[in-house]
């Protein structure tokens, strides 16, 4: 295990007029962190049988290589195994696979899907290729040390189809596609940011009714990065030093949430609660600022937008355009939460405040404890790394 992480975010359009995409991706990491794999399958056509198709052909190539499978034996088994269209005489699913070794090496394997784009220093940059036929089907291999920022970006043939009869003669080429993604990237985008962006490049250009199924998959090698974040007292007041001592010895950045809680680090660490009176969104209460705390929000209203974003942005991430750009406390913490951090530990206190017994007002214990569970699920689909502990 060394510092470095891959971070995978995904998204797709539906071919316009069909209920259900023909393309998949399935991502699976061996248990202890070593061995990452991340397939991204397209099905001949659309709908339905497109995506039975995909779903076969990513969770097959997924299964074998989660079971330490050589990648080759799983590329024979799934070429093996696709029939290949009588009349259009191609495969029923394409696939691309990424193998990450120890975030240290890399392996590419791609079977008619276009090319992967490495970006290297925020520069499309060649990679070793061989190629190989099995059963008849052209098998392109690469295999090369990693850097850190490398970014993979692998997609459906429905990106460089974009704008094809409408925006554009001919669609958006692979080398259209690399120029438009050297010209946003930066360091701080996650995988998820390019790939919605890339994305919503591809909408724009079917000018809102996809021709077909597309989807972007994006990995990046990154630095391991802390986040930790605080919500609620301890039951018993006695914890509430113990608390905050193991809280702010943790490396990387800090959030505190509720006032309560707010008030209490003050006193811990020293120092000046101020409060922000600007409402930056008028759902969301005003932040405040401690000095040596990196954001200070209000409690369970703003925690219950973070867990509504991170619903989001595990389907469609349409709200990714608000939260990555709006100052309220619920968007600091979603890039902060979703963008930023690799590692997140929630310090969550068991105390029952007693503004939240009123009958009248939704929000229970029961109900905090709810969301903290609920973001944590979420946050760990995102592919993070999240600890829990209760006070």
């Amino acid at each position: 295990m060394n510092s470095l992480c891959s971070d995978v975010g995904y998204s797709s359009l539906i071919k316009y007029g069909e209920e259900i995409c023909g393309d998949r991706v399935e991502v699976v990491e061996s248990p202890d962190g070593d061995s990452l794999v991340v397939v991204l399958a397209d099905g001949l056509g659309s709908g339905v049988k497109a995506n039975i198709l995909s779903s076969l052909t990513a969770k097959i190539i997924s299964t074998m290589v989660a079971q330490k499978m050589p990648l080759e034996e799983c590329v024979q088994a799934i070429a093996a195994t696709l029939p290949v269209c009588s009349v259009r005489g191609i495969a029923y699913s394409t696939f691309t696979i990424i193998h990450i070794t120890d975030n240290r090496q890399a392996e590419i394997i791609q079977y008619d899907n276009p090319h992967v784009i490495l970006l290297r220093n925020g520069k499309s940059v060649s990679y070793p290729q061989t190629s190989e036929t099995i059963d008849g089907k052209l098998i392109y291999k690469s295999k090369f040390p990693l850097q850190e920022n490398d970014t993979f970006i692998a997609i459906s043939d429905g990106v460089i189809h974009a704008g094809v009869g409408t925006s554009l003669n001919f669609g958006w080429q692979r080398s259209d596609v690399i120029d438009f993604m050297e010209r946003l990237y930066k360091t701080k985008y996650s995988a998820k940011a390019l790939a919605t962006i890339l994305l919503e490049q591809c909408q724009v250009l079917y000018d809102g009714k996809p021709g077909d199924d597309t989807t972007v998959c994006a990995l990046r090698i990154r630095r391991r990065n802390p986040v930790n974040l605080m919500l609620g007292p301890p039951r018993n007041p006695e914890d509430v030093d113990r608390m905050m001592s193991l809280f702010f010895s943790r490396e990387g950045k800090h959030i505190v949430c509720g006032g309560t809680t707010s008030t209490l680090a003050a006193q811990y660490l020293g120092r000046e609660l101020v409060a922000d009176l600007t409402y930056h969104d008028p759902e969301i209460p005003p932040t405040a600022t401690i000095e040596g705390v990196d954001l200070v929000t209000e409690g369970v209203i703003t925690i219950n937008r973070v867990l509504e974003y991170s619903r989001d942005y595990l389907a469609e991430n349409s709200s990714y355009t608000d939260w990555s750009r709006n100052k309220d406390g619920a968007s600091c913490i979603a890039r902060m939460l979703f963008e930023e951090a690799t590692d997140i530990n929630f310090y969550v206190g068991r105390a029952i405040n007693p503004a939240h017994q009123n009958p009248n007002l939704p929000i229970g214990f029961s109900i905090k404890m709810q969301l903290v569970e609920e973001l944590c699920q979420s946050l760990r689909q995102m592919g993070k790394r999240v600890k829990v502990s209760y006070f």
